[in-house]
């Protein structure tokens, strides 16, 4: 097959895992067959670093993943974080402010190398503990290493219209994504993307995007679908995924990322 891709970038949460946040049988035994032939794979997701610890023994030998929306760059095996991109405290520091004159009962958080800072009153993903050695704290005594992602939320507007609004605020000072928790704006340093990252990752090793694959399903995953050379949407996708990708797959919970896995290593025998 003279197109078949070096590498794989997916998405994990709604497109490579299943809705229950599982990794299935047939998606961990494709993804060991797809680097047996020689495609290297990489995981590039929202989650921070410390939610890969426990896909760790499911994604094994698959290393390397780019997390907080293209902010760090994860050894899993080693539970290392290699590489972060990250804005200082001063910029941090006046988004802050602007986004709480914006909308008083806003709460923050902020995801960095070193673990997270976060305000008692920001809200709690309840499928994922808050770790031991978590800061809680006013975003606003901020110290130590620089931000990788800023988290915000509104505890009264309606989802769409805090996110809108977060963005008119947050303007071209930095990058304000959303990848499916409700509300919730994920905002990296100016030019931090997932493509951004991968961009690099790619470059390390030597591949251009015209022979990368990315999956993904929410708008958070569309700059790096739209710098692939393939970009994929799952069937469940956003429809603002959908609008821009190349191909459509099966859902993630009918494991379309797996089937077109399974069917590109059969076209290359």
């Amino acid at each position: 097959m003279d197109d078949a891709p070096r590498l794989i970038a997916t998405d994990l949460d709604g497109t490579l895992l299943r809705s229950d946040g599982t990794l299935s049988r047939r998606t961990g035994a494709v993804l060991a067959a797809t680097e047996e032939a020689g495609i290297e794979v990489v995981f590039v997701t929202a989650r921070p670093p410390r939610w890969l610890d426990e896909l760790a023994s499911a994604v094994g030998g698959h290393g390397t993943a780019i997390c907080g929306n293209g902010a760090f760059v994860y050894d899993v095996a080693a539970r290392t974080v290699v590489s972060s991109s990250g804005f200082e405290h001063a910029v941090v520091r006046d988004i802050v402010a602007d986004l709480r004159r914006a909308v008083p009962d806003v709460a923050f958080a902020a995801e960095r190398g070193g673990g997270l800072w976060f305000e008692s009153a920001f809200p709690h993903d309840p499928s994922h503990a808050v770790p031991d050695d978590a800061v809680e704290a006013p975003i606003d005594d901020l110290d130590g290493e620089p931000v990788g992602k800023l988290l915000a939320k509104s505890a009264t507007l309606p989802d769409d219209d805090f996110l809108e609004r977060a963005m008119a605020v947050v303007g071209d000072r930095a990058h304000v994504a959303f990848s499916g928790a409700g509300g919730l704006a994920e905002i990296n340093a100016a030019g931090v993307t997932k493509a951004a990252a991968l961009e690099r990752w790619s470059g390390r090793l030597g591949i251009r995007a015209e022979h990368v694959w990315a999956f993904g399903d929410m708008p958070n995953d569309v700059p790096m679908i739209r710098w692939a050379g393939v970009g994929w949407a799952v069937a469940n996708a956003h429809p603002e995924v959908q609008a821009v990708a190349d191909r459509i797959c099966p859902s993630n919970d009918d494991d379309g990322v797996a089937q077109t896995l399974e069917r590109l290593l059969r076209e290359m025998v």
